[in-house]
C-alpha cells in the first residue's frame, strides 16, 4: 500500500507574514506607489438625473515613508470595489480619505480617464446621435483636498485669415479643446462641454443631414477663429463662471492646409487674481 502524504493547510485565520509592512533600511521615501491602468466599469450620475455606465482606466497611488518596505496593493482594489457603482466628482475626496486611512499614508492620488457619451441633436433636423468625450477625474489628498475635472471636446475652427484673403471659401479644420478645472460647486461634464464648444467656430455632431451640414458650414464661416481666439474666448467664459476657481485650457487645431498643428494654452488661478 502506498503511503498517503497529508499536507497541512494554513487556515485563513492563521496569521501570515506581512512582508509589505516590514521595515526598510535604505531610507528612501516614495512619492507615489500603487496600481496603474486598472480597467474598471463605473456608473456615473448624469445632470439629467440618470446614470451612465462606462469603463475607466484608473490609477491609484499613495505615498510610502522611507522606513516602510511596501504598500498593500490589494487594498486599492477593495476600496474601488466599494465605490464604483455611483461615481461623481463629490465621491473622489471620500475615496482618497479612505485610501489614506486603510493604507496608512500621508498622501493619496487618483486619476480616472473614461469615455462619456452625450446625446446631441442636429441643429436643424434634430437628428440625434451620441457624441463621446474623453473625461478625467483627478484627485489628491494630503491634509488638504484637491479635485480637477477634465474634458476633451472636438469642435470646428475656420481660419479668419483664409476667409479674408480668399475670393471664395476658407479652410477649416477639426480642433480638440481640452479643459481641466477646479471648482467650488458641482459642475457636470455636460456643463463644461457646453462652455467649451461655445468657444469654437462651430460644434461637431454625430449625425448631420444635409440641412444640418449647410447650417454648421455657414455657422463656422460666419464665426471664424484662430486657435488664439478659441482659447481666449474659453478663458473669458470660465472667468465669468463663479463655479470655476482655476483652469488649464488648451486647443490644438489640426490644420487642413499646413503640415503642422496650431496650438494655444492658458492656465489661470482665479483665487489669486
Amino acid at each position: 500500500m502506498s503511503a498517503v502524504v497529508e499536507k497541512t493547510m494554513t487556515p485563513a485565520t492563521t496569521s501570515m507574514p506581512d512582508v509589505q509592512g516590514a521595515g526598510d533600511e535604505r531610507n528612501v521615501a516614495i512619492d507615489k506607489v500603487g496600481v496603474k491602468n486598472v480597467r474598471y466599469p463605473i456608473t456615473l450620475r448624469q445632470s439629467c438625473g440618470g446614470e451612465q455606465h462606462t469603463v475607466a482606466s484608473i490609477n491609484l497611488y499613495v505615498s510610502l515613508p522611507k522606513h516602510k518596505k511596501g504598500t498593500h496593493m490589494s487594498r486599492f482594489l477593495e476600496i474601488l470595489n466599494a465605490h464604483h457603482r455611483a461615481i461623481t466628482p463629490d465621491k473622489i475626496i471620500p475615496i482618497l480619505h479612505e485610501m489614506r486611512t486603510k493604507l496608512n499614508a500621508d498622501d493619496a492620488h487618483i486619476h480616472m480617464e473614461f469615455p462619456y457619451f452625450i446625446e446631441k441633436a442636429a441643429p436643424v433636423t434634430g437628428a440625434k446621435g451620441l457624441m463621446d468625450y474623453v473625461c478625467t477625474f483627478e484627485g489628491a489628498s494630503n491634509g488638504s483636498d484637491d479635485f480637477i475635472l477634465g474634458v476633451k471636446a472636438p469642435a470646428t475652427s475656420l481660419c479668419p485669415c483664409s476667409k479674408e484673403i480668399s475670393m471664395y471659401g476658407a479652410h477649416n479644420q477639426r480642433c480638440e479643446i481640452s479643459a481641466r478645472v477646479r471648482t467650488n460647486k458641482m459642475m457636470w461634464i455636460e456643463d463644461l462641454v457646453t462652455i467649451m464648444e461655445s468657444a469654437a467656430s462651430a460644434p461637431v455632431y454625430a449625425v448631420l443631414k444635409r440641412p444640418d451640414e449647410k447650417f454648421v458650414t455657414e455657422q463656422a464661416f460666419d464665426n471664424p477663429k484662430f486657435v488664439e481666439d478659441i482659447i481666449r474666448d474659453l478663458a473669458v467664459a470660465l472667468d465669468k463662471d463663479d463655479r470655476v476657481t482655476w483652469y488649464s485650457i488648451q486647443s490644438e487645431n489640426f490644420e487642413s492646409i499646413h503640415n503642422h498643428n496650431a496650438y494655444a494654452q492658458i492656465e489661470r488661478d482665479k483665487r489669486t487674481s
